[in-house]
């Protein structure tokens, strides 16, 4: 896969990122000039630059940098570092991890453990704050009942 193709929201944010900041500063170029025409006076690049650098520095501000803080602030702390989002991942894998025990025959506690060192995860599934014994035996009950 191309890097373009793999990171293509990234370049696309970029972009947008990139052309709505030209934009801003072309605009206000224009607009800094027709004020300093209305005032019978010719623009200055330095004044220019001190306004749009302060009008950049507040979008940023107000705009930008706030919603990037929500974005990867919750992302991080509420869906990376939250007890329930790894309470829902752990709760799936100690399904499959029952589904494998259940028709995985014999080999089914090898093949959860090759899983599990090939994702470094140790020892199956442990839902967090659940009990850890009730993911290790899921599956086994119900192997000895279908036995025949």
């Amino acid at each position: 896969m191309s890097h373009f193709r793999r990171y293509a929201y990234a370049w696309i944010t970029v972009a947008f990122f990139l052309g709505s900041l030209i934009l801003h500063w072309l605009f206000g170029w224009y607009a800094f000039q027709d004020e300093a025409l209305q005032h019978g006076q010719s623009p200055d690049a330095a004044g220019y630059l001190h306004e749009m650098l302060r009008d950049t520095f507040e979008n940023w501000q107000s705009e930008f940098l706030q919603l990037l803080w929500q974005v990867v602030g919750l992302a991080y702390f509420l869906y990376v570092g939250s007890p329930s989002s790894k309470e829902n991942d752990d709760r799936m894998e100690a399904k499959i991890d029952a589904l494998l025990r259940i028709t995985g025959g014999p080999d089914a506690d090898r093949l959860v453990g090759e899983l599990d060192r090939h994702y470094l995860r140790e020892h199956g599934a442990s839902p967090y704050g659940h009990d850890d014994r009730l993911a290790r035996e899921a599956g086994q009950h119900v192997r000895h009942v279908a036995a025949p």
